[in-house]
């Protein structure tokens, strides 16, 4: 599974960031976005998504 971040929908809460820090980290404006070299199996994807309070985390 790999996922994106809609930018315009994330508060910058970190919750991604703290369930999957292989995959996710904050930006300068303090917004989630996907690491380069991210490991998508190396989490839980689904629990990313489903704690995000604002919906910014979707399945490519």
């Amino acid at each position: 599974m790999k996922v994106k971040v809609i930018e315009e929908k994330c508060i910058g809460c970190g919750v991604c960031v703290n369930t999957c820090p292989e995959v996710f980290e904050m930006n300068d404006d303090n917004k989630a976005i996907i690491l380069d070299d991210a490991d998508f199996d190396s989490c839980d994807l689904d629990e990313a998504i489903d704690n995000c309070p604002t919906d910014a985390i979707e399945e490519e």
